[in-house]
């Protein structure tokens, strides 16, 4: 289990995950933040707990996206299958996400909402991942962004399946960093 403290000016974060399906806790004040947090997890595959607050809305958003990005990324092991992608309906929406969790952070894609699209960027850049989204159809914000953080748990529970191998010509990638003692 991973857990990640952080507090800022603007918020005050305490995470845990885990990779593998488990009990999901989400408390943030946010109600659509709540729900799209627990959605993540439940379609990932992640066992989740958070706490958080936020004086406004887009640092709240912004910041617990950066904190379940990171701590993830400590959960992530060298045998995995890497790659996932997924397309979801929901009602009038479809979207589709492919991810790679291979340690390159880059994000490309537009949903119907700055704040979630902020969010998705913020998530696959602390994690290190790479995530592709197309909104291929949807009239309904709500549907449209919801169907976009389905896609991209579903993705996410293919890439951390359990594999037989490193799946990556250059073998397993050990990062030593040096942190000065204060």
């Amino acid at each position: 289990m991973s857990r990640i403290e952080r507090e800022t000016k603007e918020t005050t974060i305490t995470l845990d995950v885990r990779v593998g399906d488990g009990p999901i806790q989400v408390a943030t004040g946010d109600t659509f933040l709540d729900h799209m947090l627990t959605t993540l997890a439940r379609y990932a595959g992640l066992q989740l707990s958070v706490t958080a607050t936020g004086d406004l809305r887009h640092h709240l958003v912004e910041d617990t996206a950066i904190v379940l990005g990171l701590a993830l990324s400590n959960e992530i092991p060298p045998n995995i299958e890497r790659y996932g992608w997924a397309l979801v309906p929901m009602d009038e929406a479809l979207v589709q996400a492919a991810v790679d969790v291979g340690g390159r952070a880059f994000y490309v894609g537009r949903i119907p909402s700055a704040l979630y699209q902020h969010f998705l960027q913020s998530f696959a850049t602390n994690l290190g991942a790479t995530l592709h989204l197309k909104v291929i159809r949807g009239r309904d914000r709500h549907h449209a962004i919801e169907a976009a953080i389905k896609a991209t748990g579903l993705a996410l529970r293919q890439a951390l399946q359990d594999g037989d191998r490193v799946f990556s010509t250059k073998g397993s990638v050990d990062v030593q960093v040096d942190t000065p003692e204060s």
